[in-house]
């Protein structure tokens, strides 16, 4: 069954756990927004995806954020220091940025120096660093917020009680049959059986259409 919050999963449309992940990145930003522009100021949220900026996207565009950075995508800090000037000359004194904790910036190059128990680098600090430089180009004061595990636990939503209940009917299905080696997944709104060796072939990234819709709000 295609159980992760980051929803990088190939071969599947959604896997579950992360529509709860979303929906507390999108309660979590909404709150900031009361603090961001009764203070005038740019907060920096960041959200867990290692490699697939799917939480930040989806959390992002829901949420309203005026910027959001991704592992898929070049960041370019001078960019994003540009749209919240442009912001504030527009009397919008304050802006959300949303930043997925992999998110790669070449003007600021960070690495925890730290390896996790599968042997990958320990995230979790970009945002640190990228407020930092944001405050130095645009001279707005900047506040960061880490969500950090707080995403992977709690109450479900509905959403992903029905779907882990369809996978599982399904697995069950599965095994009932003998056919082994595969997934249950989610297309459309139909739960098929896909090979293990294509939900693993590739990691399942942020689609450009997709990121290209968060981009006509920027700014």
């Amino acid at each position: 069954m295609p159980k992760t919050i980051d929803n990088d999963l190939a071969g599947t449309d959604y896997t579950f756990g992360f529509d709860t992940a979303v929906t507390i990145a999108t309660e979590a930003i909404d709150r900031l927004h009361s603090t961001a522009e009764s203070h005038s100021r740019v907060m920096v949220v960041e959200v867990m995806g290692r490699h697939a900026g799917w939480i930040a996207t989806h959390a992002g565009i829901a949420g309203g954020a005026d910027v959001i950075l991704v592992p898929e995508y070049p960041v370019d800090l001078a960019a994003v220091a540009e749209h919240i000037r442009s912001r504030q000359a527009r009397g919008k004194k304050f802006s959300i940025v949303v930043v997925a904790e992999g998110a790669q910036v070449a003007q600021a190059p960070h690495s925890s120096g730290k390896v996790d128990e599968f042997g990958h680098e320990a995230l979790g600090g970009i945002s640190q660093v990228i407020s930092s430089e944001l405050e130095k180009r645009t001279g707005f004061e900047t506040r960061v917020t880490v969500l950090g595990h707080t995403q992977r636990g709690g109450t479900p939503t509905a959403r992903d009680r029905v779907l882990g209940t369809q996978f599982g009917v399904y697995a069950c299905d599965m095994v009932a049959r003998g056919e082994w080696g595969k997934m249950a997944a989610l297309r459309g709104t139909e739960i098929i059986s896909v090979d293990l060796a294509i939900a693993t072939a590739a990691l399942k990234t942020v689609d450009r259409k997709l990121f290209e819709l968060a981009e006509v709000f920027f700014g």
